[in-house]
């Protein structure tokens, strides 16, 4: 497969799965709480409608909040398109350093820090300096662990690094992995506004974060916004799923049924996955914002763990 139709189809997965995964930790918040909730898709019905909705723009804002919806999403879905949902048919010398792919995430989150301070909004501000400092927090213990990663694979390509812990058995019951795999999955909690970090659906003065910078969007600069949000998300969860939970050879598969098992087995994945993040949100409580650093030294304190474990006691 060329780069470019290994390209179209990543994006074309991306963009469509994404939203599910919002609908599918919406499901498990509600079952726990014996309610119906909604449905599985409503993230997609949200988006058609803002896409079509007419977009309002305060006057007191600058060419920043009105480029920086598209720059949120494109960061986004660039950084997803060269981590590879599905590694069983992945093009030879396949781009893409996970260097640059969280770099790629941190421009599209300053921007998104930029457009919310650009209408002088009081919860713009506010929004802003905590996304500051959460993410200040996050990014250490995310680079910690995949630089662990990329030692032992010995590259830093996102494709080469996958490719490697194909080789390895069960990586999930060595500790170095186990716990690379909590602390990133601390990161995720943290990157995507999720309890106990943040709490998604309120608007409430003292727990907005996210909500707080995307306020004063509407119509398609919102959808873009909220799309952008899904992907990365998902691409954090590739990210977990394809490392930790590595995709094994498919024998006897070929052409398209390759292609259908292995993106089969991948939404497995990142529905297990999902479902974890929905159990940790509806088994804890929102945390006051002060005991954010909490969360966030504990992912460094296990991301470093697995870095000193690669180092002294070897694989």
């Amino acid at each position: 497969m060329r780069y470019i139709e290994y390209f179209l189809f990543q994006g074309i997965v991306l963009i469509m799965l994404a939203p599910l995964v919002n609908g599918i930790i919406g499901k498990i918040k509600a079952f726990s709480q014996k309610r119906q909730g909604p449905p599985f898709l409503q993230l997609y019905y949200d988006l058609h409608k803002l896409f079509k909705k007419q977009t309002v723009v305060s006057d007191v804002s600058t060419w920043i909040f009105k480029v920086t919806p598209m720059i949120v999403f494109t960061t986004a879905l660039c950084a997803a398109m060269i981590v590879p949902v599905v590694t069983s048919f992945i093009p030879e010398n396949f781009p893409g350093d996970i260097i640059f792919t969280i770099y790629l995430l941190a421009l599209g989150r300053f921007f998104m820090m930029a457009g919310a301070l650009d209408t002088g909004s009081t919860f713009g501000g506010m929004g802003s300096s905590r996304e500051a400092l959460i993410s200040s927090l996050a990014e250490p213990s995310l680079l910690i662990s995949v630089i662990t990663v990329a030692l032992i694979s010995g590259t830093t390509s996102v494709s080469g690094m996958m490719l490697k812990m194909q080789t390895e058995n069960a990586p999930l019951l060595q500790p170095v992995y186990m716990m690379l795999f909590l602390a990133i999955l601390l990161v995720i909690l943290m990157d995507t506004s999720r309890i106990p970090v943040d709490d998604p659906s309120t608007h409430l003065e003292l727990t907005m974060v996210h909500e707080a910078m995307i306020l004063e969007y509407s119509g398609r600069n919102l959808a873009l916004m909220e799309l952008g949000a899904a992907i990365k998300q998902l691409l954090l969860i590739t990210l977990v799923v394809n490392l930790f939970l590595p995709q094994q050879l498919v024998l006897g598969a070929t052409g398209v049924a390759l292609v259908v098992i292995s993106l089969l087995m991948y939404i497995i994945k990142v529905i297990f996955v999902a479902v974890i993040i929905g159990l940790i949100e509806v088994s804890t409580v929102k945390f006051r914002f002060f005991s954010v650093p909490n969360i966030a030294a504990l992912s460094l304190i296990l991301s470093f763990l697995g870095f000193l474990q690669y180092f002294v006691l070897g694989r």
